[in-house]
């Protein structure tokens, strides 16, 4: 069965001003960077990246059946004559102004999400949340930078009743044009943390990084806020110097708008009473952590304010699971029992670590079980890296977490400052630490393994994975708090 036009070729070359070659058909279902897994009817978009450039991989992406590739003018010559092309100037800068296309061509709801951190995972709520009303929209994985943004935008179907857009960023200046290109009608900032320092210096100037969302605000659209953080007053003002006409806040702070009543946290879930924008809500949220409690209601005031029916977007929050790399629980099998992996493995920063932590404390273990943290280096903290990795020796200790393994450079800082009994073992990366813990875990235990992604700790994921394979998923407990 053909799949649905997502761009007819006539729209996609005008908007692009790209030029015919080869035999091409009349629309395309779908847009890829990847040779690897595109499918027929998607175009492929020869992009040139840190390390690689697409156009080595334009013959791979039409052997798999692409419906044609877009290419630069200049390498055109090394493709055959009959070769289905769309050749254009700047690769990107196509992808761009197809984004743009896409965007002119939308009748439903944007919504921007950035943040120091928490963005994927309130993406994520979002489209659970919204697609209980209608078709929805998101950015995949984490396709937040200066060609996720615009891939994303352009993959959005002009039916799309709403769409999210997650916009990170390393340094000032990259998230405005990310948001001018989007034009989202609400824009949500999670909160500010230091994360990126080594490149902005100070938690002010990640802030006015972040309020660059503001930017890109449409004429009638709103700013959601956390409440609770340092930069709340500032990330305001520069939401109001950019013409936002409406800032919503959120948290526990008594004035915020969208305002925590009280949660209970358990090992796999969270209750929560919030009043949202005037409204009282009692609702689930089906992954635990305080950090998707309070993001919950950004959510859900996002909701209200694109006119969502609110009690499904907050009923909905029940089927919220944590993603691969992000929290994601794996059940593993021992010879004496089952233990249980928390897989944190795609990114970390000091506000990601302590969430992960107060999640950890939170596990249900027994009397011979223990809660084991595995860490891997916090990158781009600047000069402040060590003493943050220190300091997290007080999460380690007020979460009750029993063993702690590390790795790297930095986070050897932490191995120092921990107590004697609280040490499992250290390596310089996260290949040498990996058969220390495959060899220490125990049935009952709770794993929580988590660092930057440059510092590799996915693949002792994957280890525990293989030495012991999947058991059955464990009978849900909780605990309360």
């Amino acid at each position: 069965m053909t799949a649905r036009a997502l761009w007819t070729l006539d729209a996609m070359a005008s908007a692009m001003a790209a030029e015919r070659q080869g035999p091409l058909p009349a629309s395309i279902s779908g847009l890829s960077i990847d040779s690897r897994s595109i499918a027929p009817e998607e175009a492929f978009f020869a992009i040139r990246g840190d390390h690689r450039d697409g156009h080595e991989f334009v013959t791979a992406a039409l052997s798999a059946n692409a419906a044609l590739a877009v290419v630069a003018a200049e390498r055109r010559a090394q493709f055959p004559a009959d070769a289905r092309l769309l050749v254009v100037h700047d690769v990107l800068a196509a992808l761009c102004e197809l984004a743009a296309a896409a965007r002119t061509r939308m009748h439903g709801k944007v919504i921007g999400v950035t943040g120091s951190v928490g963005k994927t995972g309130t993406k994520e709520a979002l489209r659970l949340a919204l697609s209980k009303d209608g078709e929805t929209h998101a950015s995949v994985a984490s396709y937040n930078n200066h060609w996720g943004v615009p891939l994303s935008l352009a993959r959005c179907p002009s039916s799309a009743r709403y769409a999210i857009f997650e916009m990170g960023m390393n340094h000032a200046g990259e998230i405005a044009p990310l948001a001018r290109l989007a034009r989202p009608d609400v824009a949500i900032i999670t909160t500010i943390a230091p994360v990126h320092l080594e490149f902005l210096g100070s938690l002010a100037n990640i802030a006015d990084a972040k309020a660059e969302i503001f930017t890109g605000v449409a004429a009638d659209g709103a700013a959601v806020i956390n409440r609770d953080i340092a930069q709340f007053a500032q990330l305001e003002q520069r939401a109001l110097q950019a013409g936002v006409k409406r800032v919503i806040s959120f948290g526990e702070h008594t004035g915020a708008d969208a305002r925590l009543i009280k949660c209970a946290l358990h090992a796999r879930c969270s209750t929560v009473e919030a009043e949202i924008l005037g409204t009282r809500f009692s609702y689930k949220i089906g992954a635990p952590g305080r950090h998707l409690v309070i993001n919950s209601l950004a959510v859900l005031a996002t909701a209200e304010l694109v006119g969502t029916d609110l009690a499904l977007a907050a009923l909905a929050l029940a089927e919220l699971q944590a993603a691969p790399g992000r929290g994601a629980p794996i059940e593993i099998e021992l010879p004496g029992g089952p233990a249980l992996v928390l897989d944190e493995s795609y990114n970390a920063n000091p506000a990601s670590v302590q969430a992960a932590f107060a999640v950890l404390g939170k596990s249900s273990i027994g009397p011979q079980s223990r809660r084991v943290a595995v860490l891997g280096d916090m990158l781009e903290l600047g000069s402040e890296a060590l003493d943050l990795h220190r300091a997290l020796v007080d999460a380690v200790i007020a979460n009750g977490v029993d063993l702690v393994f590390c790795c790297g450079p930095l986070m050897h800082a932490l191995w120092q400052a921990l107590p004697a009994s609280r040490r499992g073992g250290y390596a310089e990366n996260s290949s040498a630490l990996e058969s220390q813990v495959v060899q220490a875990i125990r049935a009952g235990d709770v794993v929580m393994v988590k660092g930057s992604l440059g510092s590799r700790m996915a693949p002792i994921v994957k280890a525990l994975q293989r030495s012991y394979p999947r058991h059955e998923r464990f009978e849900e407990a909780s605990a309360q708090g």
